[in-house]
C-alpha cells in the first residue's frame, strides 16, 4: 500500500510517522501498535462514543449512557487519563419482554494529552458530555522577542 507521499505502508496502517524516511526500523512497531489498536477497539464497543472538537483547546467526549442516572456515572482524571465508570441499579421489579437498553458495567479511558483538564460534565438525554479543555500555563506559551 502507498501513501499519499509515495512511501510504502507497512501492514497498510494509516500511522503516519511510521513511514517517514527519517523513522528508520520501526516498522516493526508500527505493526504491533496497529494490531494492539485493532484488537482493543473489537473488545471495547461499549458504550459508543464521539470525540468533538470544538475549536484548537476544547473538546468534549460525549458517551452514549442511555439508562443511566447521574448516581450511576463516575468521571475521574487519574494521572493523564480520564476514566469514565457506569454501573447502573438492577430493577428486579420490571419484568423485560425485550430489552434492547444495555445497562450494563462499562469503564472508558481517554488518554488526555499534556496540559489537557476536564472542565466540566453534563448529562442530557442519555448522553454524557464531558469538557475537555487545553490549559497552557503562562511560562509554557511561546513568547516573541523582541530585537534591539
Amino acid at each position: 500500500m502507498v501513501n499519499t507521499l509515495g512511501y510504502n505502508n507497512y501492514m497498510g496502517s494509516d500511522l503516519d510517522i511510521f513511514v517517514d524516511p527519517f523513522f528508520l526500523g520501526f516498522e516493526r512497531l508500527n505493526h504491533v501498535v496497529d494490531s494492539f489498536h485493532k484488537t482493543y477497539n473489537e473488545q471495547n464497543k461499549y458504550p459508543v462514543y464521539n470525540v468533538v472538537r470544538k475549536d484548537e483547546d476544547n473538546y468534549i467526549v460525549q458517551v452514549a449512557v442511555t439508562g443511566f442516572s447521574k448516581e450511576d456515572i463516575e468521571i475521574t482524571v487519574n494521572d493523564q487519563d480520564l476514566v469514565i465508570k457506569g454501573n447502573a441499579e438492577k430493577d428486579d421489579t420490571v419484568e423485560f419482554i425485550h430489552k434492547g437498553i444495555a445497562t450494563r458495567a462499562f469503564t472508558r479511558t481517554f488518554a488526555l494529552g499534556e496540559y489537557m483538564e476536564v472542565t466540566g460534565a453534563k448529562l442530557e438525554n442519555g448522553l454524557l458530555s464531558v469538557n475537555v479543555e487545553r490549559i497552557i500555563p503562562e511560562d509554557k506559551k511561546p513568547k516573541t522577542i523582541k530585537i534591539k
